[in-house]
C-alpha cells in the first residue's frame, strides 16, 4: 500500500541512539523545508502511550511473552490509524522511532515466539503500511548497553540480560536480510552529527524519488 508521504522508521539495539538521532533528523529535515512529523513506539499518542506504560512498567516483570507482543501490536495499530496515516496523507515524511521490525527482533527472536508468528499479529494491526524505509543504527549489544548503564530511569527490557540482547541484535540480522530492500544500515559508533547528516541524505533522495 502506498501513501503519499514517506515512511522512515529508526530501528536498532537498545542504546544505539534511536531516540536522539531520529529527533535530531526530523527538526534538519524541517530547517531544509520538508514538513516532517517526529514520533514513537510504543506510543505516539494517548491510547498508545498508556499501553507503553503498561509494557516497559518495571513492575511487570511477570507478563507474559504472547501478552507483550500483542500490545505492542495494539499499540502500533493505534497509532498508525491515529497519527501516522493521516500524517502521511498531508505528505509528511514521519520520522518513527521504532516500528514493525522492533516487534520481529524482540519478542519474535528473542522472546523465541518465532518472527513468523510475530510478523502474522503485526500484519494484521498495519494492514500493509510497510515503512518505505528503514534505517538500522547498527551498535553492538554490549557497546549499547555500555550507553544506557548511565540513565537515570531505566525501562523493564532495559533490565534484561546481556544474552538477550544479544539475541535482539541477531533477531535484527534475520530481519535485515528477511526485508533487505527497505533497510539501510549506518554506523551508529561515529559521531552524532556525521549520523545524523547521513540519515538525512539517505531520505531526501527516497523522498525526491517517489
Amino acid at each position: 500500500m502506498r501513501n503519499k508521504g514517506l515512511f522512515i522508521t529508526f530501528e536498532g539495539p537498545d542504546g544505539s541512539g534511536k531516540t536522539t538521532i531520529s529527533k535530531l533528523v526530523a527538526e534538519r529535515l524541517e530547517q531544509c523545508g520538508y514538513a516532517s512529523l517526529y514520533t514513537r513506539e510504543p506510543g505516539g499518542n494517548r491510547i498508545s502511550e498508556s499501553i507503553r506504560d503498561i509494557i516497559l512498567d518495571v513492575d511487570n516483570v511477570n507478563m507474559d511473552i504472547r501478552t507483550e507482543a500483542l500490545l505492542y501490536a495494539a499499540s502500533r495499530r493505534q497509532h498508525l490509524q491515529e497519527k501516522i496515516v493521516p500524517a502521511l496523507l498531508e505528505n509528511k515524511i514521519v520520522i518513527c522511532d521504532r516500528f514493525i521490525d522492533s516487534s520481529l527482533a524482540y519478542q519474535g527472536y528473542a522472546r523465541d515466539i518465532g518472527i513468523e508468528d510475530v510478523l502474522k499479529i503485526n500484519e494484521f494491526a498495519i494492514e500493509g503500511h510497510y515503512p518505505d524505509i528503514t534505517l538500522f543504527l547498527d551498535i553492538s549489544a554490549e557497546e549499547g548497553l555500555a550507553r544506557i548503564e548511565g540513565r537515570d530511569h531505566k525501562d523493564r527490557l532495559d533490565l534484561e540480560s546481556l544474552d538477550f540482547h544479544q539475541r535482539v541484535y541477531d533477531g535484527y540480522q534475520m530481519v535485515l536480510k528477511q526485508f533487505k530492500e527497505r533497510m539501510v544500515v549506518i554506523d551508529a559508533e561515529r559521531a552524532i552529527d556525521d549520523i545524523v547528516n547521513e540519515a538525512v541524505e539517505i531520505i531526501i533522495k527516497g523522498f525526491k524519488n517517489e
